[in-house]
């Protein structure tokens, strides 16, 4: 049996790409297993489901290898999992040389297969590992400039202390004084505690 198995880091990212890839090698959408979450979180519904239904020479199609995992240590883990416990081949579509299939009964192919994934494996969590620090130093800059970081100070509109007050003094309901004020009750009612 075939599998495909996509995965973006967020809802709003677009799967398109990797669907199509799935389609192109003849995959079905009963066949494909869809997470839009963090490979941080690797308690991913769909992934799971996947990995309970493989068995022994079925195949797993994914994309790229960075699909199985955050970091090399579990894209390492993942990949002896599946082709080692299991015994389900994986083809990366994005690099050839990590098709298992190609290297069943081939001790050259296996190791040379191995050593990829270890080196694209180290390669990818490099790559996570930079753009962490080049983040951390953009950050670290900003600020040094005087950047300000995060949500913008809520400002309070220049009425808000009298209608709180008449709020306070029960002349006005919390919903009557936060539509006179254009604020949400909960916005509102989390000022009046602050003042």
């Amino acid at each position: 049996m075939k599998y495909g198995y996509v995965r973006v880091s967020s809802v709003t990212q677009n799967i398109d790409r990797q669907m199509d890839e799935m389609y192109k090698l003849g995959l079905s959408d009963n066949e494909i297993f869809i997470d839009k979450q963090s490979g941080k979180d690797f308690n991913r519904e769909k992934y799971q489901e996947l990995k309970s239904k493989l068995k022994k020479s079925d195949l797993l199609i994914i994309k790229s290898i960075d699909r199985l995992g955050r970091d090399y240590n579990m894209i390492i883990e993942e990949w002896h999992y599946i082709t080692k416990i299991i015994e389900a081949d994986i083809l990366v579509i994005d690099m050839p040389l990590l098709d298992t299939r190609n290297d069943s009964t081939n001790l050259i192919g296996k190791f040379i297969s191995d050593i990829v994934l270890q080196i694209l494996s180290f390669v990818a969590e490099t790559e996570r590992e930079n753009i962490k620090q080049r983040q951390a130093e953009g950050i670290r800059l900003a600020k040094e400039r005087g950047v300000h970081m995060g949500r913008p100070k809520y400002v309070l509109p220049d009425n808000f202390n009298e209608v709180a007050n008449k709020y306070l003094n029960k002349e006005l309901t919390s919903n009557e004084a936060a539509e006179s004020l254009s604020m949400t009750k909960s916005t509102f009612l989390k000022y009046v505690k602050i003042i």
